[in-house]
Order: structure tokens, then C-alpha cells, then sequence
């Protein structure tokens, strides 16, 4: 009777998938995601059916799409309904812009605070409004 040898194994086994470096498994899910349309199709759901119907409207569609779920919709309206959002959001941006008017960035009044700091001699307190600035707070 022959006897049996076994094989040697390895102690330890690489695992299958490779440890996510840098997020990139992240960055790479939100990017199929976004091919498949599925942040659009999230947004599309919380959207009230009048909403739907602007948007539509927008994108040059027939209205009566509203009540369809997205993902039934075909990959041309859909890249229309994602165009016709990104247009409404920035008429809708340079709308509200004109509305505010001309204002002073926020972070003038922090230096003026700094520059008066400085002015009555107190550096911890000028240093403190030169941080606020430079972390973007205004």
C-alpha cells in the first residue's frame, strides 16, 4: 500500500479582495452608481410630482412622465432630466446671487477685527480673527 503525502499549504491565505486603498472602492461605487443613474433616481423619488413636472417641462419631456419611476424611463430622458436640473440649479444659484446684491465678503468684517486688534497691540487676539479667516469660517 502506498502512503499518502500532503501537499504543504500556506499558513496564511491573501484574501480575495484587496484592502481599499485611498477610498478608492468608494469613489469607484459612487461612480457606477452615477453611470447608473441611481443618485438621480434618488433624487427623483423625494421629489413631489409638480416638481417632476417642472423639471420635465424643462427637459423638454412629456409631463405625463411625472408619475413614472425613473429607472422605466429611457437613458436619453434621463440624461435630459439630469441636464434640466443642473440648468434650473444654476439659474436658480445666479438668481439668489442677484437677490443678495453686492455684498461684502463675511471675511472683511474678521480682518477689520484683526486690523483693530493689531491696532490696540493685542497679537493673540488679531492672530485669533487671522485663523477664522484663513480656515474659511467667513
Amino acid at each position: 500500500m502506498a502512503s499518502i503525502h500532503h501537499l504543504p499549504t500556506p499558513s496564511h491565505a491573501s484574501p480575495a479582495v484587496e484592502p481599499d486603498r485611498g477610498e478608492w472602492g468608494a469613489l469607484r461605487a459612487e461612480l457606477h452608481a452615477r453611470a447608473e443613474d441611481r443618485d438621480l433616481a434618488a433624487l427623483w423619488a423625494d421629489l413631489a410630482i409638480d416638481e417632476r413636472r417642472v423639471i420635465l417641462g424643462s427637459a423638454r419631456l412629456d409631463r405625463a412622465a411625472a408619475v413614472r419611476p425613473l429607472d422605466e424611463m429611457a437613458k436619453p430622458d434621463r440624461d435630459a432630466i439630469r441636464a434640466a436640473i443642473v440648468r434650473m440649479s444654476g439659474y436658480a444659484r445666479r438668481l439668489r446671487e442677484r437677490l443678495e446684491g453686492e455684498r461684502p465678503h463675511p471675511s472683511r468684517d474678521l480682518a477689520a477685527h484683526a486690523r483693530q486688534a493689531l491696532a490696540e497691540g493685542n497679537t493673540e487676539a488679531a492672530l485669533h480673527w487671522l485663523s477664522l479667516i484663513e480656515r474659511g469660517v467667513a
